[in-house]
């Protein structure tokens, strides 16, 4: 065989990564900027990620500015404050506990749009939503490059995406896809925040993974 090729070892450090990475909430972040050469290997990373029909759909925008995060974090405050009222009970009261952005906290806030090629793109005519999956695989890839140099990430995904557009001037057709918060942790938990607090049970994988087609409905 001709290319690469990697080493039992070379898995088992990317098993770790893998299993490994956390959402990190602002209570985690330190202020202390990302250098400019982890900055570069994180969005490297993120555009080498697969896309359909090597289309590349993805745009980046870099958020350092505080009066910018500010206007950011009131979206997620707006927002939070909506999605609360889908849940009652204890388990609002618990949600409403949770801290679930570090857009302050964070030196560096990363907006990331899929733009749309406007014409036919190879792989994607029957299923035009792969495209915004393509943006979904930089997020991903951005995330465990992130975590292999031992920065910190969370995905804020209580935003309205009209107001962070239009917060960031970005064109209309640009869709937001993830709006990410970046930087030095004083520490890594060793299960996800959410598993910890018993918001959520990890599924395991015999509950997910069937043979051949979908068991028989009950």
């Amino acid at each position: 065989m001709k290319g690469r090729h990697f080493t039992p070892q070379d898995a088992e450090l990317l098993e770790a990564i893998l299993q490994n990475r956390r959402d990190i909430r602002g209570n985690r972040f330190h202020s202390k900027p990302i250098s400019d050469p982890d900055l570069e290997r994180i969005l490297l990373a993120g555009i080498h990620a697969p896309s359909v029909g090597f289309s590349q759909p993805w745009e980046f925008v870099l958020v350092t500015d505080r009066q910018t995060r500010q206007k950011v974090k009131n979206s997620f405050d707006s927002e939070n404050s909506k999605a609360s009222e889908h849940f009652s009970g204890e388990r609002q009261s618990n949600y409403q506990e949770l801290k679930l952005e570090g857009i302050l906290e964070s030196p560096l806030n990363i907006a990331v749009f899929y733009r749309p090629s406007g014409g036919a793109v190879l792989g994607q005519t029957a299923m035009e939503e792969v495209g915004r999956y393509s943006v979904v695989c930089a997020i991903q890839n951005m995330w465990l490059m992130s975590r292999s140099l031992n920065i910190g990430m969370g995905w804020v995904s209580i935003l309205n995406p009209d107001a962070v557009r239009e917060i960031l001037l970005v064109p209309q057709d640009r869709e937001l896809v993830g709006y990410l918060c970046l930087g030095y942790v004083d520490e890594f938990y060793s299960q996800p925040e959410l598993e910890r607090l018993q918001w959520e049970k990890r599924k395991s994988l015999q509950s997910v993974v069937y043979s051949e087609q979908f068991p028989s409905s009950p």
